[in-house]
């Protein structure tokens, strides 16, 4: 089979550091929104079932079918928009689920329709490149600064990263996480945690629908995946170069709309088990569309088919797999995935300042983004992309320079 050909050490280490840095970085949300919402312990062991099928066969399929790397994940800031209201107590888990079906009706309608596509086709490609540079390097800036609380460690891991770089650079990262793993365990670093063992079971919830979970719960839901999760992570795809090129004369892609409708199709088949919203994953993404995960970009989906096996497994062994997950120290998490995503943060960066009459607008989406700063309950990507394009409207409104560059 094609694929254990191009199968790697370095791709299958992408693979599982972006399961690391995708579960463990906001897992916790994740169970707190279930809990604001009054789900049961079954219920939220359904949710890891639902969402953890649902982004496994969505990144895994896919990347065998297409040979690209298609990274799905969950919304996390959908997460915390649910933990936010379930949180006043005014809505039930049928309520909720209904409002996740709504969503998943809207997010399949956006793909279908391809205007989501056709509007980031309009986005500069210095503007792409920024705002997913500004999206990467909060976790870049955690990594690093996670050294005030865990100095040791990532002074130990930065050292292998930098030593792996200069002898074995393709397995720079799965050096560095082998080191620091052992790093832990020497010095009994690893936390606590309760290991469950056995397979999750799947819960279903009726739907009920009202209008005030579609105001409240549906409609934010949707705006906040769109905004903070899919478009960035369509910005990740342009800056890695697996956007479709064949007006060009390049590669067919990855096709973005059939991506994000099947994100919707499986949120809406999964909804009453606890799949809230699933969609194009930015930060997992580029772990495993970067070089570290393999020198040759059409071997890099490998990286994602094992992210995606791995996702399956999680899904199938929830409460087993969280708790190991979540015994592994949050420092050594945020340092492997500020060091495994240096080259995709440099190389966006450098794409982005590249070409010089959108110099200027693409450091704004850059600075803006990387801000953090909500408004309106959506987030800093959105913003930073309005932040550009309105720089670029007034600096260069009617020169040809304000066409998307290659």
């Amino acid at each position: 089979m094609q694929f254990f050909k191009d199968l790697s050490l370095s791709a299958f280490t992408a693979g599982f550091v972006a399961v690391l840095v995708g579960f463990t970085s906001s897992v916790a949300i994740v169970f707190q929104a279930a809990q604001a919402l009054h789900a049961s312990p079954d219920m939220i062991a359904s949710w890891m079932w639902a969402l953890g099928l649902g982004m496994g066969l969505c990144t895994l399929l896919p990347s065998l079918w297409l040979k690209k790397p298609v990274m799905i994940a969950w919304s996390t800031p959908g997460a915390a928009v649910l933990a936010t209201a379930g949180a006043s107590g005014s809505f039930s888990i049928h309520e909720a689920v209904g409002a996740f079906m709504v969503c998943a009706l809207l997010i399949t309608l956006a793909g279908w329709t391809g205007w989501f596509e056709r509007v980031m086709n309009r986005i500069p490609l210095a503007l792409a490149s920024a705002l997913l540079a500004g999206v990467l390097a909060r976790f870049g800036l955690a990594g690093f600064a996670a050294a005030q609380s865990a100095l040791p460690l990532v002074l130990c891991m930065l050292l292998a990263y930098l030593l792996g770089k200069r002898w074995w650079p393709r397995y720079a990262v799965p050096f560095t996480l082998v080191i620091a793993i052992v790093f832990v365990a020497l010095t009994s670093g690893f936390t606590r945690a309760s290991i469950q063992f056995g397979l999750a079971n799947p819960v279903f919830v009726m739907p009920q629908f009202t209008l005030a979970a579609l105001v409240s719960l549906a409609l934010p839901l949707f705006i906040v995946t769109m905004a903070s999760q899919n478009l960035p992570g369509v910005a990740a795809i342009q800056a890695t170069g697996y956007a479709d090129r064949r007006a060009s004369g390049g590669d067919a892609g990855i096709p973005i709309s059939r991506v994000i409708t099947l994100t919707g199709v499986a949120t809406l088949l999964l909804a009453p088990f606890g799949a809230f919203a699933l969609n194009l994953s930015a930060i997992t993404a580029a772990i495993c569309m970067g070089p570290e995960a393999h020198a040759d970009a059409g071997r890099r989906y490998t990286a994602a088919v094992c992210c995606g096996a791995l996702y399956v497994v999680i899904g199938l062994f929830g409460a087993t797999v969280t708790g190991v997950l979540t015994a592994f120290p949050q420092e050594l998490v945020a340092a492997i995935a500020g060091l495994a995503l240096l080259g995709t943060i440099g190389g966006a960066l450098s794409s982005a300042l590249q070409h010089e009459p959108h110099r200027e607008a693409a450091i704004i989406t850059f600075l803006v983004t990387l801000s953090g700063v909500v408004v309106a309950g959506v987030g800093s990507a959105f913003w930073g992309v309005v932040a550009g394009s309105l720089a670029l409207l007034v600096q260069h409104f009617g020169r040809s320079s304000l066409m998307r560059t290659p």
